[in-house]
């Protein structure tokens, strides 16, 4: 872009040519890299680059504030007027924005808000990709084929706003999926990672992992479906607790509609919903999960507020030793509930368990139990309850007396990552992990492996 090609010109332009009484800009600068292999070969590489640019304009009148959002990629010099002015018109057109807010002010400003923004590209890979390609070596000669993808992406986020804000972060997110399949194609193994950079990731243990599974599966038992005790890997997880947390907001708990909802328009918060010690939190500091430290919000909804753009974050429980402490709140809807504000971080930790890794975990198991590999496919059956629905993927074993016996056959679940909690009775250690089912959405995890006595899988499944 001419004259205005650095991203914070682009705010500071944007802030200039407004018209209406406020304006919040948002420039998202992103980069990534990719691998991609089959077969025991890399089969694509790439580099991309790409900006979006979001301008929120607000208009104040006799009922109320009302906003405009408008949003759109590849924005160049000659676009920047006609998109303030498409958002300003959009707010004139409104009516009263019903999360109105004051713009968030008196933050102090980022140091960095004038660098150039951080960039990605295949270096990132340096070490990852010769450690792969031994990989792919160690499954030739074992017989196995690898198969996945590794990604890398870096968004510099710059946001200003016409209170004088003027906020800035880069947030690095890297996912690796690595599937290994028998060359019959009738046994395959899933493990992925979440990673800021790609140095802590390593691809001859995920291998010798999924190498192991790949032998329990020569094993075949068939298992109907039914109630089993089962060990719940942190990728699972991560994947219903997620699902958990984007549905505690509130404001739907206050007026009755969620899982967290008492009768008469009360909350269930300081109610115990585990007897094990968890803290279920996200601290935006969090050491390899950091996330941004202030709002952004692209648009508003349930769990998010434009009006908030910039509202400084601070580490927040969610669960605090089983017992139910926060809600998510906007500024408007902690208005509205009498709560205190709690805005949405963008990481989830679980703690409290014990030591235990899930192999340990595994090898003290007495009698029998299904160990999974992942969840997927999960959707939402009743929201008073939080019940959930889903699939098993990419293996589930029989352990018996602490030993894998073999693969059995997948089933489908109905459970409520609430009510497991209330049964879950032991937790392992609390590790970073890749949530399969919503990895696309949120990466920053970091859960234990949990054991449920009764895991209710309502039917067999012919998923893989």
């Amino acid at each position: 872009m001419s004259r205005v090609s650095k991203p914070y010109e682009i705010v500071e332009r944007a802030l200039e040519l407004s018209t209406t009484d406020g304006l919040v800009v948002i420039a998202d600068e992103q980069s990534s890299a990719n691998l991609r292999w089959a077969g025991n070969a890399l089969t694509t590489n790439g580099v991309t680059r790409g900006r979006t640019l979001t301008v929120i304009a607000t208009v104040d009148g006799a009922e109320g504030t009302a906003s405009g959002v408008v949003s759109r990629s590849a924005v160049t010099a000659e676009d920047l007027e006609p998109l303030v002015r498409a958002a300003e018109a959009a707010a004139r057109g409104a009516g009263p924005a019903e999360d109105a807010q004051p713009l968030v002010s008196g933050v102090p400003a980022s140091p960095d808000f004038t660098d150039a923004p951080a960039e990605t590209g295949s270096e990132v890979f340096a070490d990852f990709a010769p450690a792969l390609g031994d990989a792919f070596a160690r499954a030739r000669s074992g017989g196995r084929e690898l198969y996945g993808f590794a990604n890398h992406e870096l968004t510099s986020t710059y946001v200003g706003t016409s209170t004088g804000l003027r906020l800035r972060h880069d947030q690095p997110n890297g996912t690796l999926e690595l599937n290994a399949k028998s060359p019959d194609r009738t046994r395959s193994a899933w493990a992925g990672r979440a990673t800021r950079d790609f140095k802590d990731v390593d691809p001859a243990a995920m291998d010798a992992e999924l190498a192991q599974r790949l032998r329990w599966a020569e094993r075949r038992i068939e298992l109907p479906a039914g109630r089993y005790e089962t060990l719940l890997p942190p990728t699972a997880v991560a994947d219903l607790l997620i699902y958990q947390l984007w549905s505690s907001t509130a404001r739907d708990a206050v007026e009755g509609r969620t899982v967290f909802s008492t009768p008469g328009g009360g909350t269930r918060l300081g109610e115990q919903l585990a007897p094990l010690p968890l803290t279920l939190r996200s601290d935006p500091h969090a050491p390899g999960l950091e996330s941004a430290p202030f709002v952004i919000a692209h648009s508003s909804g349930d769990s998010g507020s434009v009006f908030d753009n910039g509202l400084p974050l601070a580490p927040t429980d969610w669960v605090r030793d089983g017992k139910l402490e926060r809600l998510t709140t906007t500024r408007h809807s902690a208005g509205l509930t009498g709560l205190p504000v709690a805005p949405g971080i963008d990481n989830l930790l679980l703690e409290g368990g014990g030591e235990k890794s899930l192999e340990e975990m595994v090898a003290a198991t007495t009698g029998r139990a299904l160990l999974l590999t992942c969840l997927w496919y999960i959707r939402e059956v009743d929201p008073a309850t939080l019940l959930l629905t889903g699939l098993t993927r990419d293996g589930v074993y029989l352990v018996e007396d602490g030993e894998v016996v073999g693969e059995v056959n997948n089933f489908r679940f109905n459970e409520s990552p609430v009510d497991l909690l209330s049964r879950a009775s032991e937790a392992g250690r609390t590790e970073k992990t890749l949530p399969r089912e919503w990895g696309d959405w949120f990466t920053r995890a970091a859960m234990p492996a949990l054991r449920i006595p009764d895991f209710n899988m309502s039917s067999v499944s012919p998923g893989v």
